[in-house]
């Protein structure tokens, strides 16, 4: 009698500051047989710990964390396990972040919003091997890894480059330019000098202009 092939079970690490969040995943996961939740974090400083320690074959990662920017939790836990996969989960708008996911390492991003079979076959389809993103993006995707122009009607938001676009976060939820330059490590002229760039590449005028539209951007993202 031919003996039965047993399916490998994945080991997944969730990182999200939500404890409900974590929850819903960790509950959705139980039930399937080929996937375990190993381990959970609420922080970027626990996920690192966590994965410089054990295996895991897959991180689905919240990039909203209170400790550390998400695009580049993202290259530190590549730099730890490059054989990890990392999948985020996301309530901010994919047009803008995904790309920047992508480019950090991560291998898929999907929206929070989207329900429980979506969240399996997006984790099945990046543990195949292949990169996750919705069929709105995945068009969009393509063209900006294969060097042709977007349209004009992408965000702005996709001229800053990584360190402008982590300023224009900051902004958005308030702190003060004095603040940015604490916790980015920066001086407080350089941070000038990225506000400048920013307000001219989002076609912004004044400083209040600036502030308005990052509010306006980060407060569209943080309904969940």
């Amino acid at each position: 009698m031919p003996s039965k092939i047993k399916t490998p079970v994945r080991r997944i690490l969730i990182v999200d500051d939500h404890p409900m969040m974590r929850t819903g995943l960790a509950q959705l996961i139980t039930h399937e047989r080929d996937l375990k939740v190993s381990a959970e974090a609420s922080t970027a400083g626990q996920a690192i710990d966590l994965v410089a320690k054990h295996r895991f074959d897959l991180a689905l990662l919240d990039i909203s964390l209170p400790d550390k920017n998400g695009l580049e939790l993202i290259k530190d836990l590549r730099s730890l396990r490059p054989e990890m996969l990392i999948l985020v989960v996301s309530m901010h708008d994919e047009m803008i972040y995904a790309e920047r996911a992508l480019r950090a390492g991560a291998r898929g991003y999907i929206m929070k919003q989207e329900g429980g079979q979506k969240f399996l076959a997006a984790m099945r389809q990046v543990l195949g091997g292949q990169i996750y993103v919705s069929e709105s993006m995945s068009a969009r995707i393509l063209e900006i890894f294969s060097g042709k122009q977007i349209g004009q009607g992408g965000s702005p938001v996709h001229k800053l480059s990584n360190r402008e676009f982590e300023v224009f976060q900051l902004i958005g939820r308030g702190v003060s330019t004095r603040q940015i330059a604490e916790q980015l490590h920066l001086s407080i002229k350089t941070v000038e000098v990225h506000r400048a760039n920013i307000k001219e590449k989002l076609g912004l005028k004044t400083a209040t202009e600036l502030v308005r539209f990052s509010l306006r951007s980060m407060d569209s993202q943080s309904q969940l």
